[in-house]
């Protein structure tokens, strides 16, 4: 099963990118994920359900150690060569 992550962090800082949300894109780059798409107000990331969850709970729980303090994510379902 392949599944994809979307997820932002909070507070949002439009002058630099926060602790929280570093913490957060740091997990996504270095996880066995096959797609990272890391942006200013969202963040997406594809792999096998596995890894992907995995990289979930070490986002989570990074981020919020680092002051998040909401963090909103959907987890999909996807395909094989849907993107």
């Amino acid at each position: 099963m392949r599944l994809r992550v979307e997820f932002t962090t909070e507070p949002f800082d439009l002058d630099e990118a926060p602790p929280h949300a570093v913490a957060a894109r740091e997990v996504l780059l270095t996880a066995a994920l096959d797609a990272v798409d890391v942006g200013p107000f969202g963040n997406t990331a594809e792999g096998g359900a596995d890894q992907v969850l995995t990289a979930v709970d070490a986002l989570l729980r990074r981020s919020l150690a680092a002051g998040a303090t909401r963090v909103s994510l959907q987890v999909n379902v996807v395909g094989e060569g849907e993107k």
